[in-house]
């Protein structure tokens, strides 16, 4: 029997298993970008494969994962014990090839039988999986050049790996041995969930588990249509615009109308760019990911997340457009940048329903880095990828922090120890960028500034945002500054684009320089403060 004691033990076992998950696949991981960074995300699913526990990992992958499960499940019509099915297509499922989702079904054995019960997932990001440039996040114009196309498909069977096809995926990438071990670890990862599952089954038995995700799903729902009821009925519409594809330089509009109707909200994205050549159009499991991160922002800070957080929401997401492109489209940036995009759209909708309580925009940016060549210590491929943090957006009465990841990204940095232990670059310059955050009652939060000297040829890919169209402030705040990216060669110092892919040579230097956030109300006593330094005397 579901009592509100009992449901809150299963929310917190099940959640545990997600973090446990996690732990693991910190653990036992290779590349830094998920042992140091941590760039994955673990969660379960009941046998319908809806979301019934995540923990609180990267934003842009869990609410995408429910597809990537959804996908497996059209795929095939029987699983067995012991199965692990892998996927990166971010048409079936997936959000861009770096990201490779695992899926276990989870079993369980009662009187001597095996049943079904559920379905265990984490997708991690590879920092290579092929393509055109080390990193697999190149200035692409067709999915073909971004990497290895991994549809839905059976990597372990029945406990054993498909060598032949895992040969195959480590053939194409140019770190195997990297890419390997992180496979590994994410094997073990989901395999920990079963376990888990299991030794749940024993303790309180099938029914009562399966009547507790049932009790979770419909208790997440109720939140969700409450908070939704809170604010106040209408329509709410917002445009913001990303600086350029990386091919040309017209900044490309994202419209959204959230139209909020009692404990319900849908949120059009009807009016935004037609898909675009370069890569930052997203595929339509990233947009809803923004949105259900968007609306589960406004919830309580304790409601569980699972499918029933987002039945009370509908994303209209147009075929062809940025935010649903169709193939061959290229979609590396968008799962990351568009993302960030998607969510300062949505944003700036709500501010206008709820404007005690909507931030200004922080820096819409992840400020993505991907760098590849030889190491001369091995005298094999390295690949590097990073995302670094920025200035978080002002609230109501409360300054926006500084030098951190924000929305979509949830990652940590490379310490500077790591990155130099496997890497042939050197950090020699790591700070807060002083005065980027936009002013405003409440000052937005500052950006970095993160220097990479190369030791080696090195080619290099930036995938950047608000380099030319600054976050926005919020009810008189002033915008936060731009990002700059910088190339020092030869004492030569360049301004780069946004998006950029060039060559380097040992000595140069890199400057990233990421955005402040914006602002939120009129800085009425700065503004006085600035116009009596400048009276002449």
């Amino acid at each position: 029997m579901v009592n509100p004691i009992s449901l809150e033990i299963f929310r917190s076992a099940l959640t545990a298993i997600a973090e446990e998950m996690g732990v693991v696949l910190t653990h036992s991981s290779y590349s830094p970008n998920i042992k140091e960074r941590r760039d994955f995300s673990c969660a379960l699913f009941d046998a319908h494969g809806q979301l019934i526990a995540q923990a609180a990992h990267i934003p842009v992958h869990l609410g995408s994962m429910p597809d990537s499960v959804a996908a497996a499940l059209v795929s095939f019509d029987h699983f067995a014990p012991g199965d692990i099915i892998a996927l990166n297509d971010p048409f079936l499922g997936g959000t861009h090839l770096p990201d490779i989702t695992l899926i276990a079904p989870i079993f369980v054995e009662i009187d001597n039988e095996q049943w079904l019960i559920g379905f265990a997932a984490n997708r991690a990001h590879h920092s290579d999986v092929g393509g055109m440039s080390p990193g697999s996040m190149p200035l692409a114009t067709e999915i073909y050049q971004e990497g290895l196309i991994i549809p839905p498909i059976k990597l372990w069977e029945a406990g054993q790996p498909n060598r032949a096809l895992l040969s195959l995926l480590l053939r194409n990438v140019r770190t195997p041995d990297e890419r390997r071990g992180d496979l590994t670890a994410q094997v073990a990862a989901n395999r920990t969930a079963v376990r888990r599952l299991q030794e749940m089954v024993d303790r309180w038995g099938l029914p009562t588990l399966e009547e507790h995700f049932e009790a979770l799903i419909a208790y997440a729902r109720r939140i969700t249509e409450a908070t939704i009821e809170q604010i106040p009925d209408g329509t709410y519409q917002f445009t913001d615009y990303l600086d350029d594809d990386g091919i040309s330089e017209t900044p490309i509009p994202l419209t959204v109308a959230v139209i909020v109707r009692n404990d319900h909200v849908t949120v059009d994205f009807t009016g935004s760019s037609p898909q675009v050549l370069g890569n930052v159009n997203t595929v339509a499991a990233v947009a809803k990911s923004a949105t259900y991160y968007v609306i589960r922002c406004l919830m309580p800070d304790d409601a569980p997340m699972n499918h029933g957080t987002f039945a009370p929401v509908t994303v209209i997401t147009p075929g062809g457009t940025v935010v649903n492109a169709r193939p061959p489209a290229a979609v590396a940036q968008g799962n990351v940048e568009t993302s960030q995009r998607i969510t300062d759209v949505i944003l700036g909708a709500f501010a206008q329903a709820l404007p005690d309580v909507v931030p200004a925009a922080s820096q819409g940016t992840m400020n993505n880095i991907t760098a590849g060549g030889i190491d001369p210590r091995t005298q094999q491929p390295f690949a590097y990828y990073e995302t670094m943090g920025g200035g978080m957006g002002a609230r109501p009465g409360l300054n926006g922090l500084s030098g951190v990841h924000t929305h979509m990204s949830n990652t940590l940095n490379t310490p500077i120890e790591a990155f130099e232990y496997a890497y042939p670059l050197r950090i020699t310059r790591y700070q807060l960028r002083d005065g980027s955050g936009g002013r405003g009652a409440a000052r937005g939060g500052d950006g970095l500034i993160r220097e990479i000297t190369f030791e080696v040829p090195t080619t290099v890919t930036l995938l950047t945002e608000r380099r030319r169209l600054p976050p926005y402030g919020l009810h008189g705040g002033e915008p936060g500054k731009c990002g700059e990216n910088r190339l020092l060669h030869e004492g030569q110092e360049t301004l780069l684009a946004g998006k950029a892919h060039f060559r380097t040579e040992p000595g140069d230097r890199l400057i990233i320089a990421s955005p402040g956030g914006g602002g939120w109300g009129q800085d009425v006593e700065g503004r006085k403060d600035e116009a009596q330094s400048t009276t002449p005397t």
